[in-house]
């Protein structure tokens, strides 16, 4: 294995995820950089700031890439926050989005402008649409499924309408605007020009100069047309059209009379069916064609991000949007400004590898990137990039990427399952089982999951294409009696079955590479052995051509068809798995809900000592600089909750006694829903983890409890619909939602005759102590591991969040500030005894915040100490060795220890708190040829003496943990 060179390339000591939107901006950030230099974070990780639709509260809806976003702030108020952060040798991550753009705003000239003029528009190459569906009516036209209803009711309903302002006609549909092109404006204009003729004389100026106008608008290239200089002479004659039609109405009201009586007719009247006839052919002449949203699932002929129809993919492999899109980052990059990038969801685009290339070499002349230098294996790494890449089980991260690394769910669900029990793996599943029914294997769960959204959301993609294939199959005489059905039935089962995300072919390559080739071969396997009605010849067809085959008789542009068919295939499977895996099966399949994490897998029940420290290992050789995360924006539950329900994994006898009780106690809380009692026991499953895991610290006000409810009903009902068994977000069931919403409210009431509520917070007491313990331990391995611990916003005091929308409320930076430095002064003052007082008093997360803050300053002291230094997994013994988590990081005359207990539900049922003497004859050995004997522990500022026996240094535990189950210890200089 080959150490990766990193030391040219600017790294961050540790970063801290900010959610930007109207609520919290450039300017509430700026705020807290004094604060955050406290915490000890060195670089902001930002999300999304430019210009995106309104309202937009996550930022990964852009409209506009060349914009900051006005709700955030503006140039100016940036360029102070950068500032802000440059004094204090800060810095700033940015968020990249380059696969996809809003398209419901007109904020997105770029859409506005295809939707207008269509092909022949200058930014149809910059999305991925198909102008030549096999759908004949939409030949040369986009579908837009933005319609509430059938398009002809709709229509009657007079809920799309045409409006003339500011010297242009538009489509009003809900009150949203669309563009007409200039071309049909004369079936408007025709009819008030005759009125003015009538009202003016046919000899008059005005009515003359409408004529003329009409003229030139019938003269106007038409949609099709691609000569660049038409093109310009379109745009030009059309804004010159625009400024005459404004001076004539502004010269003659009576002229703006006539377009207005036009319109009132075109638009139509209510009851009077045949009055919207011009307004649909109008409509019908322009290039998109308006729809009821549900046709998207087989008609849609634009690519999409995932499913969301609002949200378009572009084509950013193509150079001329590739530059586009990303010049404002390269020009805040190259004045200082951003010292790193975050690149959203790469298994989107085109060739990932390429367009990381292409990324560095534009960053490699400006800032922290001019020391850079090629890689042993000649990848150019110069400035600080990192993939929101999802790995799944034993999939490496592809070295030839020019990245550092990942966002950090490897990493999160690494470190997660540390803190899961996996010898009660055999009791938990079997209690899974007994209280819900459930029988399947979660992989078939899953690939039945992924079918799914291929037969329903993702139709129209698989429809695309099978068509590609169904051509592809007609240049050869083997394959040539392959029909579209069989191909596109096959093509979906190989899908389902595809055990990654995507394959990496690239554009060039001529061979695919092994690990590609593995994962298509167990793809067509897996295939075949779940479709055995289906001819195996169909698979080995679609083999041949994802494996880049190439039969004797197919020529150079047969064969480039199938190559593009290879990255188109790519290009869905990702989405596939995403919607299928992480917004399905993770919603119907939940023994131990902390393990349904993004890039993590529920049947994989904890993570051994042994295997955590030989990924750290592999971590720290290849990939030192990727992010660790805990938790983010997009994780399913957050780290606190995670921690917690973690602990029930020491105790499946006790929570199946338990949860059995509350089906008891809560069964007439359950409503019939149609012919069912709603929720299931699936549900009803989910409901209790998810109380357990949330359920607060300290005791609720009336407010602070009912907004706890709707907390938990929103979370139930985003659950609901995202498994998609008893509704949807495309086929609701108001019915059943509103029982599951009734349930929520009953077993959640705070009188005192509920018996379930009670019973509920003596139950979770215990597991809510130990959840601490847990979110400690992991907030301790996260900042010494290998890697760049990232931290999400709020997160340094007890956070128990679900996921979004849940996890983005507001955080309040007062009361954390405060709490900040009140902790640094009494820990200037006295540092045990805070520890003391933190120990005794976890409940307001003050410990969290403690141990943060100190590992984080220290690691940003001592940067090569993590960065650089070696990696040791260290071995316990004694009657608590199974409880210990321990390894070292040294280099030269300098060593530190991270420590930590696990499994802390026991140690705290049978002594109360976990630390001193519960730790009994435990010892932890030191590496063989450590020189230090001496150590400091930087939380508590104890000196730990180590023990030698036989030729070895062992670290007493009980002493190591006598005021607090975590600890980092250091011996050499603290310079």
């Amino acid at each position: 294995m080959k150490r990766r060179e990193i030391q040219s390339v600017y790294t961050p000591s540790a970063t801290y995820r900010l959610q930007f939107n109207a609520s919290f901006t450039f300017e509430h950030a700026t705020g807290l950089v004094e604060y955050l230099d406290e915490l000890g974070i060195s670089d902001i990780y930002a999300a999304p700031f430019l210009m995106a639709r309104p309202g937009s509260v996550h930022g990964y809806d852009v409209t506009d890439h060349a914009k900051f976003n006005p709700e955030i702030g503006d140039e100016h108020s940036f360029v102070r926050l950068a500032q802000a952060l440059q004094q204090r040798r800060m810095g700033l991550i940015a968020d990249v989005v380059p696969n996809h753009m809003c398209i419901t705003h007109s904020s997105n000239l770029w859409w506005w402008d295809v939707l207008e003029n269509g092909p022949s528009s200058p930014f149809a190459h910059f999305f991925d649409i198909d102008w030549r569906p096999p759908k004949e009516e939409l030949v040369n036209k986009v579908l837009l499924p933005v319609l509430g209803d059938q398009f002809g009711r709709v229509l009657e309903n007079q809920e799309i309408r045409i409006e003339f302002n500011e010297g242009q006609f538009r489509v009003s549909v809900y009150g949203a605007p669309l563009p007409l092109a200039p071309g049909s404006w004369t079936m408007i204009l025709d009819a008030a020009a005759a009125k003015l003729r009538e009202k003016l004389g046919a000899s008059h100026e005005h009515v003359g100069e409408l004529e003329s106008i009409i003229t030139a608008l019938g003269h106007l290239p038409g949609p099709t047309e691609t000569d660049e200089a038409k093109i310009r002479e379109r745009q030009r004659e059309r804004d010159i059209v625009r400024r005459r039609l404004s001076g004539l109405l502004e010269a003659n009201p009576e002229a703006g009379q006539a377009i207005q009586a036009s319109l009132a007719d075109i638009n139509g009247r209510r009851a009077e069916p045949h009055s919207f006839d011009r307004l649909e052919r109008l409509l019908e002449s322009q290039a998109y064609r308006l729809s009821f949203w549900r046709v998207a699932m087989d008609e849609i002929n634009y690519r999409r991000f995932f499913d969301i129809n609002d949200l378009a993919a572009i084509r950013v492999e193509d150079p001329e949007v590739f530059s586009r899109v990303h010049a404002l980052l390269f020009d805040l990059v190259r004045r200082g400004y951003v010292r790193g990038l975050r690149v959203d969801h790469p298994d989107g685009l085109f060739e990932p590898e390429k367009y990381f290339r292409f990324l560095q070499d534009a960053c490699k002349a400006w800032g922290t990137a001019s020391n850079g230098h090629a890689q042993p294996n000649g990848v150019n790494r110069m400035f600080y990039v990192v993939a929101e890449k999802i790995l799944t089980r034993h999939e490496p991260l592809r070295t030839e990427w020019a990245v550092e690394g990942t966002t950090g769910y490897g990493f999160l669900n690494l470190a997660n399952g540390l803190f899961v029990d996996h010898t009660k793996e055999k009791a938990f599943l079997q209690l899974y089982r007994r209280f819900t029914g459930w029988s399947l294997a979660f992989d078939d769960l899953a690939c039945d999951s992924k079918r799914l959204v291929l037969q329903v959301a993702m139709s129209s993609e698989l429809n695309v294409l099978a068509r590609k294939l169904d051509r592809i199959s007609e240049q050869h005489r083997w394959s040539r009696d392959f029909t579209l059905e069989s191909l596109r039935d096959a093509l979906r089962e190989v899908l389902a079955a595809f055990p990654v995300y995507r394959t990496y072919v690239r554009g060039d390559q001529t061979e695919v590479d092994p690990r590609d080739r593995r994962q298509v071969a167990v793809a067509i396997r897996d295939a075949k052995r779940r479709n055995p009605a289906i001819s195996e010849s169909v698979f080995d067809f679609i083999q041949s051509v994802l494996l880049l085959e190439r039969p004797s008789a197919v020529d150079d542009r047969q064969q480039a068809e199938r190559q593009l068919f290879v990255m188109r295939f790519q290009q869905l499977s990702a989405p596939v798995m995403a919607k299928g895996l992480e917004d399905t099966a993770f919603y119907r399949y939940y023994p131990l809900a902390s393990l349904n994490e993004v890039g993590g897998d529920p049947s994989r029940f904890g993570v051994s000592v042994n295997e955590f420290h030989r990924r750290n290992l592999i971590r720290r050789e290849l990939w030192p600089n990727s992010m660790s995360a805990s938790s983010t924006h997009d994780t399913k539950r957050g780290e606190d909750v995670r921690a917690r329900l973690n602990a029930l994994s020491e105790m499946p006898g006790d929570w199946y006694r338990a949860i059995r009780r509350w089906r008891g106690l809560n069964r007439a809380a359950k409503t019939v829903a149609g012919d069912r009692p709603a929720p299931d026991a699936n549900e009803e499953y989910l409901l209790y983890q998810t109380l357990v895991g949330t359920w607060p610290l300290l005791p609720m006000h009336p407010d602070e409890h009912e907004a706890y409810v709707r907390r938990i009903d929103g979370y139930m009902q985003k659950a609901l619909h995202e498994a998609k068994l008893h509704t949807s977000w495309i086929n609701p069931n108001a019915g059943y939602e509103q029982a599951v919403t009734k349930f929520v409210e009953r077993v959640l009431d705070p009188a005192p005759e509920n018996a379930f509520l009670q019973d509920l917070r003596q139950f979770q007491a215990p597991i809510a102590r130990a959840g601490i313990w847990n979110s400690l331990a992991q907030v301790l391995v996260k900042i010494a591991s290998p890697g760049v611990p990232d931290f999400y916003q709020g997160n340094e005091l007890w956070a128990f969040d679900l996921v979004d929308p849940d996890n983005r409320r507001g955080v309040n930076y007062e009361v954390r500030g405060q709490m900040l430095g009140s902790l640094l002064a009494q820990a200037a003052r006295d540092r045990s005894a805070l520890m003391d007082r933190l120990r005794e008093n976890p409940c307001d997360g003050a410990i969290k915040m403690f141990i943060t803050s100190e590992a984080l300053r220290f690691r940003r002291d001592h940067p090569e100490l993590f960065s650089q230094a070696s990696y040791t997994g260290l071995a316990a013994d004694g009657s608590r060795a199974r409880h210990v988590v321990a390894f070292a990081r040294a280099m030269e005359n300098q060593m530190v220890v991270a420590l930590t207990g696990r499994f802390f539900l026991k140690l705290c049922n049978s002594h109360g708190k976990p630390i001193g003497d519960v730790w009994g004859n435990t010892t932890v050995a030191l590496p063989k040829k450590t020189g230090h004997e001496t150590f400091q522990n930087i939380f508590t500022g104890q000196t730990i003496t180590a023990r030698r026996s036989d030729g070895r240094l062992f670290l007493p535990l009980n002493e190591v943990f006598s005021q607090c189950p975590v600890a980092l210890l250091f011996a050499g200089s603290r310079g």
